[in-house]
């Protein structure tokens, strides 16, 4: 069996998140969403799970942060180009999202941020490595 990734997400309004996830590219799992989670696929290995309160506190006995006064993670997604960088950020800030930053140029990688409803950070970034510095 392949590795998976699963990245767990506290949300006050899950519709809303699922509905902002699948404007970014994500699709949902069904067998693995309910009313109080929705299973949101980025490829065959990387899940993101939006959680309510509620069912989020069933895994932690730990406060939920205030992401949107406290970063709590960086998340990145990588792409085939700049323009998929462009079309998923910009499909996110129409669907209500947030771009806390400017567009940042490396050089080998352009990078986009975006930030959903309950402030959670999606960096989006294409790298081309053949424009990787060698020193």
């Amino acid at each position: 069996m392949a590795k998976q990734v699963f990245i767990n997400l506290a949300v006050t309004d899950l519709q809303k998140s699922m509905d902002f996830y699948t404007a970014l590219g994500f699709s949902n799992n069904p067998q693995f969403s309910d009313d109080t989670a929705k299973c949101m696929l980025w490829s065959d290995t990387i899940y993101v799970m939006l959680l309510t309160h509620e069912k989020f506190l069933n895994f932690t006995n730990k406060p939920i942060a205030d992401t949107k006064a406290h970063i709590a993670g960086l998340f990145s997604l990588s792409t085939d180009s700049i323009d998929e960088v462009n079309t998923i950020v910009n499909n996110g800030l129409n669907a209500g999202g947030t771009e806390p930053t400017e567009m940042r140029d490396y050089g080998f990688m352009q990078q986009r941020t975006i930030e959903d409803f309950d402030g959670h950070t999606w960096e989006v970034f294409y790298m081309d490595m053949s424009k990787m510095p060698t020193e």
